[in-house]
């Protein structure tokens, strides 16, 4: 096996079994498209035991990863521990603090996501929380955007950000989602209070399954013509209102 073009990706059945039965924690499993029979019903066991994404792609995406003899199998080793939000959460109040959180819903940049990690950081966030599918992966590119900041705070991988929404709520946390056709701007809300701010995809904003189970949508004031602004500016803005409104 040669050497992979980034250390933190690894390839082969052999070397890629070992890591996910000894362990070890994994960004994300890349299948081979077209792979059948035994390899990828264990690929599928294995990922499903150990809540690992799997994600299927072309033969090309796997070359241009690691090259070399990748036998249809990829894997991407994360650079930094992943949190459940049930135990997050109970630390944050036990601590007498009030919580602030941000949920990412596909976003999928590596620079977009490590600049909210940054802002998240400097203002205060007690975490970040991810979907298991559709996110970036926390790449060194991503380190290096957040300034070293996704190496200081938590960041939460939940299978669906809908049960993460729903444990917010019962666990007292608000969910105040960001919707360009609200009605309420951001500055009109109360966030003293323990929050969750939900940022959506650049393309297609939050999902609606989300937006519908949110306890507030709002939207950040615009006046020129450029539809939106980008996501990890967004983020910044929201945070920094919390930050401004609790001091």
């Amino acid at each position: 096996m040669q050497p992979a073009k980034t250390t933190n990706f690894i390839y082969g059945r052999h070397p890629i079994f070992d890591a996910i039965e000894s362990g070890a924690q994994l960004d994300k499993v890349f299948l081979q498209l077209g792979t059948r029979g035994d390899l990828e019903k264990e690929v599928r066991r294995l990922c499903g035991i150990h809540d690992i994404p799997l994600q299927y792609v072309p033969k090309e995406r796997l070359h241009k990863m690691v090259g070399g003899n990748h036998q249809g199998l990829v894997a991407h080793i994360s650079i930094i521990p992943y949190y459940r939000l049930e135990d997050v959460v109970p630390g944050i109040y036990e601590k007498g603090e009030i919580p602030i959180l941000l949920l990412l819903d596909r976003v999928t940049d590596v620079r977009n996501f490590g600049a909210i990690a940054r802002s998240a950081e400097v203002c205060g966030a007690h975490a970040l929380v991810v979907p298991r599918t559709e996110s970036a992966l926390i790449t060194a590119d991503a380190i290096k955007t957040s300034a070293g900041a996704l190496t200081r705070i938590n960041v939460c991988r939940e299978k669906s950000l809908v049960t993460a929404i729903e444990f917010l709520q019962n666990s007292g946390i608000q969910v105040f989602a960001s919707d360009l056709k609200a009605e309420p701007y951001l500055f009109d809300l109360d966030l003293s209070v323990p929050v969750a701010m939900v940022v959506g995809a650049e393309d297609e904003g939050v999902h609606p399954s989300l937006l519908s189970r949110s306890d507030q949508r709002f939207r950040i004031p615009q006046q020129g013509g450029t539809d939106s602004l980008n996501v990890s500016v967004a983020a910044g803005i929201m945070l920094y209102e919390v930050l401004r409104q609790r001091h």
